[in-house]
This record gives structure tokens, C-alpha cells and sequence, in this order.
């Protein structure tokens, strides 16, 4: 993906950065993909429980394959996601015959060999256990502790965790966000870093842009009133006088939000 620059012959335009494929948009596999609701943030009973959420251009969902291991199967090319900001990959099986998206890894390019499981080599784009890998190895999707073959850590676009520690029966991962994770030495998790690395760079450039991607505008707390707002009220442009909250009166920062267990 190469970044975008405009030149500034409109107000939209003169910050704009976007990626480009260098390569045609290929159509996805219609055997994995489905439509996707959308549900304005909107819960079950019709309330709103996300807020600044609506509209946005019409998305199809594609399904990544989570099992807990594959064979040889060949990328046959990697595939823009609307739904991830990281890119994926389609493989075909060399076993099965079939086709089948999984995430992409940075480096990894039409005709390489990858596969997931126990048996797995140690090289780039494929799935194998942590106990298996050198310390101070890049991983992404990595399982957890209940789901040791599922990718559910680092898939966000250019994101890695390190292992740092190896044991007998566990091993430890530095995630991105630097907190250090202690895993079963069977976890399975896949070589390399996320892909589109670039993704961080991108500047939509314009309000209208992020109403394609379905986020609608916020009003700020001190613009409104206090019958909408804990900030709201007072003469003249305030600055709310009390440390920032929720509409619903809770610590915005600083407050822990993950429980001990």
C-alpha cells in the first residue's frame, strides 16, 4: 500500500493522505462472504448504547478462518478488508482444495507457502506455537490463555508483540501497548508483524470521509447544557470547572477499566 499526497486545490484536499492499492480491487470470495447489518450503534431494544455512530457506505463482511490449524496452502493474493484496518490474505489449500481468508502478515506476497499447527516451520506468515519460536521473535495474532488457536491479540494494522521469555510450560509477550503477557508455551501464534503498517499515516481530510466509514459528529460536553452535560452550563465559554467526565458523570481519564481477574 503507498501513501497518497493531493495536491491542495480544494480545502479537503490540501491534507488529505490516503493509501492506494497498487493493484486492481479484486472482488472477494463470495463463498466467504456475507452481508453485514448495521446497526447504529443501537442495542437490541432499539436504544442507542454507542453514540456517533450511522450511516456509511455499504460493507460486506469476509470470514476469517480461525481453525485451530491448516495445512500447506498457497496466498494466492492479499485483499483489502473494509471491515479491519489490517489486510488479508487468501489461501488456497493444497489438502482440502479450498479457498479461505486469513490475516496477513507484513512481507507476505502471492506464491509464498504458509500454514498453521504444531508441526508448523518457523518462517514468516506462519502459525505456530510460541514455545517453538526464538526469543525476541515479531508475533501477531496470537491466542490467549481460553483460546490458544484463535488469533485474538494484535490483528490491528502494523502492530506486534516480542517474546521476551520462555519457560517450560509458559512463555511471556510484550503486546504493543506494553503491557507484558504470560501465555501457555502452546499457544499458537504467527511470525511476523501486522500488515499495512502504513495505515497510522493515513488523514481523511475531510468530516465527510469518516461519515463513509459510518462515524457521525460529537458535540463537546462544554457546548452544551447542564441538563445534557456534567460540563455544560455557565457564562460564556467555559471550560467545564471539574476534572473531565462522561455524560454520565464517570472519570474520562485515568480510570482503570480492567478488574484484577
Amino acid at each position: 500500500m503507498a501513501l497518497k499526497y493531493f495536491k491542495p486545490t480544494t480545502p479537503s484536499t490540501r491534507h488529505t493522505i490516503l493509501l492506494v492499492d497498487e493493484k486492481a480491487e479484486n472482488s472477494p470470495l463470495k463463498s466467504k462472504t456475507k452481508g453485514l447489518r448495521k446497526l447504529g450503534g443501537r442495542n437490541h431494544s432499539g436504544k442507542i448504547t454507542v453514540r456517533h455512530r450511522g450511516g456509511g457506505h455499504k460493507r460486506s463482511y469476509r470470514k476469517i478462518d480461525e481453525s485451530s490449524s491448516f495445512g500447506l496452502s498457497l496466498v494466492e493474493r492479499l485483499e483489502y478488508d473494509p471491515n479491519r484496518s489490517a489486510k488479508i490474505a487468501r489461501l488456497f489449500s493444497l489438502d482440502s482444495k479450498e479457498h479461505f481468508y486469513v490475516f496477513a502478515s507484513e512481507g507476505l506476497k502471492e506464491g509464498f507457502l504458509v500454514q498453521k499447527g504444531v508441526n508448523s516451520k518457523f518462517k514468516l506468515g506462519n502459525s505456530l506455537p510460541l514455545g517453538e519460536m526464538p526469543l525476541g521473535t515479531l508475533v501477531n495474532c496470537i491466542g490467549t490463555r481460553a483460546r490458544q488457536s484463535k488469533p485474538v491479540l494484535q490483528r490491528a494494522a502494523g502492530t506486534f508483540a516480542q517474546l521476551i521469555q520462555k519457560g517450560s510450560s509458559f512463555c511471556v509477550v510484550r503486546l504493543s501497548s506494553g503491557e507484558n503477557k504470560r501465555l501457555p508455551s502452546t499457544t499458537l501464534a504467527t511470525v511476523g508483524s501486522m500488515s499495512n503498517p502504513t495505515h497510522q499515516q493515513v488523514v481523511l481530510g475531510k468530516a465527510g470521509r469518516n461519515r463513509w466509514k459510518g462515524f457521525r459528529s460529537s458535540v463537546r460536553g462544554v457546548a452544551m447544557n447542564p441538563v445534557d452535560h456534567p460540563h455544560g452550563g455557565g457564562e460564556g465559554k467555559s471550560s467545564g470547572g471539574r476534572p473531565s467526565v462522561t455524560p454520565w458523570a464517570k472519570p474520562a481519564h485515568g480510570r482503570k477499566t480492567r478488574k484484577r481477574k
